[in-house]
């Protein structure tokens, strides 16, 4: 009798587990389902684009109206930023992409630059035609190159699961050909780099300070330990860690886990081991703690790091979370290309998600020239029907990716907040940001 119910307890154990094993299964294959789906879209959207890019680059050579030339480099503008954000959203971190990147930004700059002026009294010149050449030249090959890609994607049923694997592990072995395309694109543009700066635009995207990361670079070891520590403490034998291939931006690792429904990675630089991106996805509960006691959270995870005058300038509630923008401050000045944005969980108050890259990609110290214009005449500059609820000095980034200081004033007018930006030096109306005022707080504890 006992030797019976024995097995049926084992019997039954068997089946749970089995039953167990099945629904984590089932639930890792949505989430490679849904990744999978994610990359398949902003590749072919990418395609697409490049696609709609070299028609546009081709039309506006055919023109002669200036009136129909200046909105056709807006698209042209437009269609690069989506296609650069394309590239962004593929599993491309571990191949070097970063002049195909700089090309798509130039594009850009030099259409934006060329749009915005009066082209009736300032026409292209012979060499901006001839970049404008250049440019349909190259956006031609990485279309063909893109199309090769796109026809034997669809016709072998790729995947770019594999792709992200492939990177990771180095293989050799297996069929690379999304790598291999993408490598193609990326070496075609070589004999671009020089040309673009000969007519004085392009500057190959924003500038970067990774250079001035501090720190011994870290062994793997040594960057597991510190991926535990800002990971709320996972076990360094349950991360995964693979490192950033050459031609990164900056050389980094990157550690992720998987701990039943809780998953997540962070990015740390090998030099220093500093965190550029954290997140941690899991259930979140209704809440229960304030937007207040959140952001001292936050306050707190931001301490830890290597980072000083970060000052607490916005907070918002979405559904459960809580997320909290810093910046850094010097002289009373705020530097919103420095920031650091936190992610605080409202139902335990635990960090999910750091966002510090821009931060570490674009903070420099420099010296700021006294602002030309006085407080009294930036307000005058500002829109006469909202209220001023308060004002600083900021420094931003604006169209043509400068960094100008500039008046910031916060307003309201009816039941919308907005920030606007007046310069300094010229008086102009930098920017208007719009807010939701319930979600901002003026000059009180959150």
């Amino acid at each position: 009798m006992i030797r019976w119910s024995f097995i049926v307890v084992l019997s039954i154990a068997a089946v749970g587990l089995g039953v167990w094993g099945y629904q984590e299964n089932q639930d890792k294959n949505a989430v490679l389902i849904q990744a999978e789906n994610s990359y398949q879209r902003a590749f072919h959207d990418l395609t697409f684009n490049i696609d709609l890019l070299h028609d546009k680059i081709g039309s506006s050579l055919a023109m002669n109206s200036k009136q129909s030339l200046s909105p056709q480099l807006a698209d042209i503008w437009k269609i690069s930023s989506e296609a650069n954000s394309d590239v962004g959203q593929l599993p491309l971190t571990l191949l070097p992409f970063s002049k195909t990147e700089e090309f798509l930004y130039d594009v850009g700059d030099f259409a934006y630059r060329t749009a915005v002026r009066d082209l009736e009294k300032k026409p292209l010149s012979d060499e901006e035609v001839k970049l404008l050449e250049e440019l349909h030249e190259k956006s031609g090959e990485i279309e063909s190159e893109l199309r090769k890609v796109q026809n034997v994607v669809l016709s072998d049923n790729l995947r770019w699961m594999d792709v992200e694997l492939a990177l990771a592990t180095n293989d050799e072995a297996g069929d690379n050909t999304i790598v291999n395309g993408f490598k193609t694109v990326e070496k075609s543009m070589d004999s671009f780099e020089s040309s673009v700066t000969e007519v004085g635009f392009g500057s190959s995207g924003p500038e970067k300070n990774y250079r001035n990361l501090q720190g011994e670079n870290l062994t793997k070891e040594e960057a597991k330990k510190t991926a535990s520590k800002w990971l709320e403490k996972v076990d360094t034998e349950k991360l995964t860690l693979t490192k950033s291939g050459k031609g990164a931006d900056v050389p980094t690792y990157t550690a992720s886990f998987q701990e039943g429904d809780k998953n997540g990675y962070i990015d740390l630089t090998e030099k220093g081991g500093h965190p550029l991106t954290m997140m941690i996805s899991r259930d979140v509960n209704d809440p229960e703690i304030s937007l207040y006691e959140a952001s001292e959270k936050a306050k707190e995870f931001v301490s830890g790091l290597d980072i000083d005058n970060l000052e607490l300038v916005e907070s918002n509630q979405y559904d459960k979370m809580g997320v909290f923008r810093f910046l850094y401050t010097k002289n009373d000045v705020r530097f919103f290309p420095d920031a650091v944005v936190v992610k605080v969980a409202l139902d335990n108050g635990e960090v999910l998600g750091l966002s510090a890259r821009d931060y570490y990609d674009y903070h420099k110290d420099q010296d700021l020239n006294e602002p030309e214009i006085s407080l009294e005449e930036a307000r005058s500059k500002v829109n006469p029907n909202v209220d001023i609820q308060e004002h600083h000095l900021s420094v931003i980034e604006n169209d043509l990716k400068e960094q100008v200081l500039c008046y910031e004033f916060l307003t309201t007018m009816e039941s919308t907040t907005y920030r606007i930006f007046i310069n300094a030096s010229t008086g102009e109306e930098e920017k208007v940001e719009t807010l939701k005022k319930a979600e901002m707080k003026f000059n009180q504890e959150i």
